[in-house]
């Protein structure tokens, strides 16, 4: 028996699942906000603050993982995230006001970034680098899966057994998958990887130049602006201004998330792949072009009739959520493996500093103002500029030594290595 084996497909597993259970945990509160809305009466603005207040957290927190990453063990801070957010997930049974609320949230928040900053540098090293959009594509399909769980998760127990009690239910696994990392053996960085280090790769003044990183990294804020105030809002949008209960608002969002979410990632992931092999550009036009078609079906989603509107929520969802492994892909692909932890970091701040930690306390707050369909109507601006960087984005793509035949499990890193292990014998 070999210990010294990395066992991708276990690790992969394993850091999905817990990823799963991390956008489980945030979208349980969207869930269940009507209720602890009625029970701490404040307004609509104050909860997308207890949003914005997560991501604030999450994103502060990330450049101190960036580096810690770079430098120790992926693995241990991975662990010890994961346990921070699962407890802060029991203090739920303490929350009885909206301070307390807002620091279990932060908490939560600080817990979070050490896995989203550190997971996706972990996986991509255990892979060869011609498959990197379908691996990221498994990995993130628990953005939308865990996200339908956890509206399915709040909305059934939630009005049942009150707001508290799908918190207690999601805490538990976290922690049981945060010990089983500690068995994962970590691997070498940059051991996938084709393209040397240059310094606009490998060091923070050329990350600051790099417009591969730059194009990548706003064209997801804009997205992420989007996806954070639909997530936020839509189930109280279908319950509130399309006339459904809660309970079947969450029901149906969830469902439509889930099914979007599989079928996306996993089909924007392998068309990314498939388009590699032909142009170096690939991760950012698969992304451009599902953001545009998106734009036109979310206006039709939130304007529209409501005879298509489920209809229209369940495409602008497929064609939002398409481009979240090419896009990730075309990220981590934007630097080398030394400084890889670090560039997701910054990403993290820009991301959210641009998108989901303003964009859930702007709808509310035009909501209480106006109406909630007209603060969602800030979506589709937002997946059209988006698309539109993204596409610009086609220019600096990096051109990645891909092999023609992905298929013959051997990665372009790996052919390299022993291409120099080979001159270095002859020498």
């Amino acid at each position: 028996m070999n210990n010294n084996k990395l066992h991708p497909w276990t690790a992969l597993i394993l850091l999905t699942a817990l990823n799963l259970l991390n956008y489980v945990d945030r979208s349980i509160l969207f869930a269940v906000q009507p209720l602890i809305q009625a029970e701490l009466h404040r307004s609509k603005s104050d909860f997308g603050f207890v949003t914005s207040a997560f991501f604030f957290a999450y994103m502060l927190a990330a450049p101190f993982m960036g580096p810690l990453a770079d430098r120790y063990s992926r693995k241990n801070i991975i662990v010890i995230g994961a346990i921070i957010w699962s407890a802060a997930t029991l203090l739920t049974a303490v929350t009885t006001n909206f301070t307390t609320l807002l620091i279990r949230h932060t908490i939560i928040g600080v817990g979070e970034a050490s896995f989203v900053t550190i997971a996706p540098t972990f996986v991509v090293d255990l892979f060869p680098e011609e498959k990197r959009g379908r691996v990221l594509g498994f990995f993130y399909l628990a953005i939308p899966v865990g996200t339908a769980l956890g509206y399915i998760l709040g909305g059934q127990l939630g009005p049942m057994y009150g707001w508290r009690t799908p918190f207690y239910v999601a805490a538990a696994p976290g922690l049981l998958l945060a010990l089983s990392i500690l068995f994962l053996r970590e691997p070498e960085r940059g051991r996938q990887d084709s393209l040397k280090e240059t310094p606009d790769r490998a060091t923070l003044t050329g990350l600051a130049k790099n417009p591969a990183f730059w194009t990548a990294t706003l064209g997801m804020a804009a997205m992420v602006f989007a996806q954070g105030a639909l997530a936020v809002w839509m189930p109280t949008f279908l319950s509130q201004e399309r006339g459904m209960s809660l309970q079947r608002a969450n029901l149906v969002f969830g469902l439509v998330m889930a099914g979007d979410g599989i079928f996306a990632a996993l089909l924007g992931g392998w068309c990314g792949d498939m388009l590699l092999r032909r142009l170096h550009s690939a991760y950012y036009i698969v992304s451009g072009i599902s953001l545009a078609l998106g734009v036109p079906v979310m206006i039709v989603a939130l304007r529209g009739p409501r005879a298509v509107m489920i209809s229209a929520i369940a495409l602008g969802g497929f064609l939002l959520l398409f481009n979240t492994a090419p896009l990730n892909a075309a990220l981590i692909n934007s630097v080398g493996a030394h400084i890889r932890a670090t560039a997701i970091a910054a990403n993290i701040f820009i991301i959210h500093l641009l998108g989901d930690a303003s964009s859930p306390w702007i709808v509310g707050k035009i909501a209480d103002r106006s109406s909630l369909t007209t603060g969602l109507m800030t979506t589709p601006l937002a997946i059209a500029i988006s698309a539109a960087i993204c596409l610009l984005g086609m220019r600096y793509a990096p051109r990645l030594r891909v092999s023609a035949d992905s298929g013959n499990g051997v990665s372009a890193g790996e052919d390299a290595r022993a291409s120099n292990a080979g001159a270095s014998n002859q020498q």
